[in-house]
């Protein structure tokens, strides 16, 4: 398998250093921006491409690593040139390989390979790669090859259907987007009880990044503690009391989502009043 990478922005450059560092062989980077792709090619010594049918002529593969409003008008680029027996991966969550519409008709399989985790920063980010767990969505002879080379590589894959890829990408966005959304609105609530700013934003640290590594290690259930966990109805009421609008909103639908886990974790504690109070927080 031959890679050639169209696009040269975080994902790219971290895969593609990712690829090489693990003898996998990238042929190099094409991209509108020039400078980009010269720089991505440099820092996975690979070869930088000045026209896109160069990539496309030496490469069997191509990722097309560009922002998901990108794809379809970079696919229209490349099916210019001929794509006979060659694979077209994009690495976006929320679309399908579906987004490369008539590629069995041109000879060529269509793929959404998707790493899930955070890619920061283009110099660094590889180095999360080999934790991340991978899907892998589309239809073709090719699939079985991606498959087994995420897993020399160490990283777990599964397949997942094209109709839920919006949902599933929702999900990592709670897991992960959303979590910073919370964890803003914490330190927040603290610079209204009068905390000053620097406090606010760091003392919640310890608390957040060992809840974190607990989830991560063992699990939600084993992570949970506090008054939902415990059945505390009258601790929940005061907080719901002491909030409001979409902060008091946000409380209750998670606090509801808590008891879930709570009764999984206390098959023999009660959990009704608690409900009952969170119902009538509404």
């Amino acid at each position: 398998m031959r890679i050639g990478f169209v696009g040269a922005g975080k994902v790219g450059f971290s895969l593609g250093r990712y690829f090489t560092e693990h003898d996998v062989c990238v042929t190099g980077y094409y991209s509108r921006n020039q400078e980009s792709s010269k720089e991505a090619a440099a820092f996975t010594k690979t070869k930088y491409y000045g026209k896109l049918e160069e990539l496309i002529e030496e490469s069997d593969t191509l990722f097309l690593t560009v922002p998901d409003g990108s794809i379809r008008e970079v696919y229209s680029e490349i099916i210019q040139s001929d794509i006979e027996g060659k694979n077209l991966v994009h690495c976006s969550g929320a679309l399908s390989s579906m987004v490369f519409s008539g590629i069995g008709k041109r000879g060529a399989c269509g793929y959404s390979i998707h790493p899930i985790c955070a890619v920061s920063d283009k110099l660094t980010g590889y180095r999360d790669l080999s934790k991340a767990y991978f899907t892998i969505e589309g239809e073709g002879t090719s699939k079985k090859e991606f498959v087994e080379l995420f897993q020399r590589l160490g990283n777990p894959v599964e397949e997942i259907l094209p109709e839920v890829k919006v949902k599933y990408h929702a999900a990592a966005v709670f897991a992960s987007n959303l979590v910073a959304g919370l964890s803003e609105l914490a330190s927040e609530m603290l610079k209204e009880c009068g905390l000053s700013e620097d406090f606010s934003d760091k003392a919640l640290q310890p608390l957040f990044l060992g809840n974190a590594k607990k989830i991560a290690d063992l699990s939600a259930a084993a992570a949970l503690t506090g008054p939902v966990e415990r059945a505390d109805a009258g601790t929940v009421e005061k907080h719901l009391q002491a909030l409001e609008g979409e902060t008091k909103e946000i409380y209750r639908l998670l606090s509801r989502q808590l008891i879930k886990i709570a009764k999984r974790k206390n098959l023999d504690r009660d959990y009704e009043s608690l409900q009952e109070v969170l119902q009538k927080g509404k």
